[in-house]
């Protein structure tokens, strides 16, 4: 281990240990080297399913030093050994779309094996989170982040978004997105033209990547039905996205909504030839059906303790209302988003896994494992919807070389499961322990990170948050209206 990975890792113990004492759940130190045994690794990037059994993993720092079975494993020796007979081990997990508004929410994630986020509402202590975990100052997810969202007036404006309107606007935008950190960007749906020009051009020239929701231009009347988008779907194609949320936003603006089959076939062509990956967030609207179905009910399971209760008082009209749509329709298109979902993976398309956790009922780190599940409903096989979050958004970022699989040189960030998740995909709702940033979470240190990521602070989420909304240009008075 080099002395910058000692540095790292026992800074990270620091973090850890101070965590532990705020809830008086005291856990050991991760020895520098860990050695799990008789284990089982599937092997996400093999279609035929090749599993390594009875199988050893020896960790040292931040990087798996060794993948053996039989005469090689019984030759590993580390300071701690972890017996792991009857366990599957995958690698750490990343959820790629994800609202992330205050400290809790990152015990949620790692509770739940989940290893890398990604927000898509970027504020500036974001950024610093991030720096803090990378340096083992923070116990958390390595966390990436967009910049705050760009969009213009329009019906999916939200008092988050950083409003452009001209082109001088956006480039200005861009810029100063650029100038507090950021290396990504968020477009969004109302976006003017003039706005969504400049940004692309600006982007490019500062080398910033953009992802987002694609932009339609102003919302006319009679659009979709009567006249078509100001912005055509197939224009976003050739723009260089590094990925397109929502398999919902596709269909409404890429196919107006409709369930016709081929229309669908042939645009989910149409985005696997441009290159551009997607992250489909079935779930996103998946729970909105759920809340329609229960009348409200599905609000209000246990597990919605992990969300954020100021961003949940903010979201209460929407549930009200959604608990009171007829559930027919719904769940016809529900199972069509699923269905195109299945069509775009057919055609070749990158699919990345995300929640869209933090906001209406998606819980941290709990949301992502349902969005798996769903993507297998919808037709994928276990093992790519296991890939969708792990091997394949690691081939996004570029760093498939370092994360996304179990093997010799790369990262530590593993997940064990007292299960197969390839024949029972709901255990991974259960993981029996997580390596993350040099530190060994076993089942009871994860019921911990959940009484942590219980402890909500309404005064300390809006001292992160309404600073970052001045900053970006938001009138925080109409918080009071």
């Amino acid at each position: 281990m080099t002395s910058h990975m000692r540095a790292f890792c026992a800074a990270t113990l620091a973090s850890l240990a101070l965590l532990a004492c705020a809830d008086n759940h005291q856990t050991p130190p991760t020895p520098g080297s860990v050695l799990f045994t008789h284990v089982r690794i599937p092997d996400l990037t093999d279609p035929s399913g090749k599993t390594l059994l009875d199988a050893s993993i020896l960790v040292e720092g931040d990087r798996i030093t060794a993948v053996e079975t039989g005469d090689g494993a019984a030759r590993l020796e580390a300071q701690r050994t972890i017996d792991a007979t009857g366990m599957t081990a995958l690698p750490g997990l990343y959820d790629m779309h994800v609202h992330l508004w205050d400290e809790p929410e990152l015990a949620a994630y790692l509770s739940y094996g989940v290893t890398t986020v990604r927000n898509m509402s970027g504020m500036p202590f974001h950024l610093e989170w991030a720096e803090q975990i990378k340096a083992g100052e923070r116990t958390g997810p390595r966390l990436l982040t967009t910049g705050p969202i760009l969009n213009s007036h329009g019906p999916n404006e939200q008092i988050n978004h950083q409003i452009v309107e001209t082109a001088d606007e956006a480039r200005a935008a861009v810029r100063q997105q650029k100038d507090w950190g950021y290396k990504d960007l968020k477009v969004y749906s109302n976006l003017t033209r003039e706005a969504y020009d400049a940004i692309l051009d600006e982007a490019s020239t500062l080398g910033l990547t953009i992802s987002g929701h694609p932009p339609e231009g102003r919302r006319d009347p009679g659009i979709p039905q009567e006249r078509p988008f100001n912005i055509a779907f197939e224009e976003i194609l050739d723009d260089g996205f590094l990925t397109l949320e929502h398999s919902e936003s596709i269909v409404w603006h890429g196919l107006y909504d409709s369930h016709d089959p081929e229309p669908a076939r042939v645009l989910a062509r149409a985005i696997a030839a441009s290159g551009t990956a997607v992250t489909p967030t079935l779930l996103a609207y998946h729970n909105l059906l759920r809340v329609a179905e229960t009348s409200g009910e599905a609000a209000r399971r246990p597990e919605v303790e992990l969300l954020n209760p100021v961003i949940m008082q903010q979201e209460q009209a929407g549930v009200e209302f959604w608990a009171q749509q007829p559930a027919d329709a719904m769940t016809i298109h529900d199972r069509f988003l699923g269905s195109f979902t299945q069509m775009m993976q057919e055609e070749g398309v990158l699919l990345v896994a995300g929640s869209d956790a933090g906001i209406f009922i998606n819980i941290p780190g709990l949301s992502l494992l349902e969005e798996i599940q769903l993507l297998a409903r919808a037709g994928l096989t276990p093992l790519e919807a296991l890939q969708t979050a792990s091997y394949n958004p690691a081939l996004l970022l570029d760093e498939a070389d370092q994360r996304g699989q179990i093997a010799r040189g790369y990262i530590a960030d593993l997940v064990l499961y007292a299960c197969d998740p390839l024949t029972d995909l709901t255990c991974l709702e259960k993981p029996a322990g997580v390596m993350a940033q040099c530190v060994w979470h076993d089942a009871a240190r994860l019921e911990a990170l959940k009484a942590i990521a219980r402890q909500h602070d309404a005064d300390r989420t809006m001292s992160l948050v309404f600073p970052a909304l001045e900053a970006q240009g938001v009138d925080l008075s109409v918080l009071a209206q």
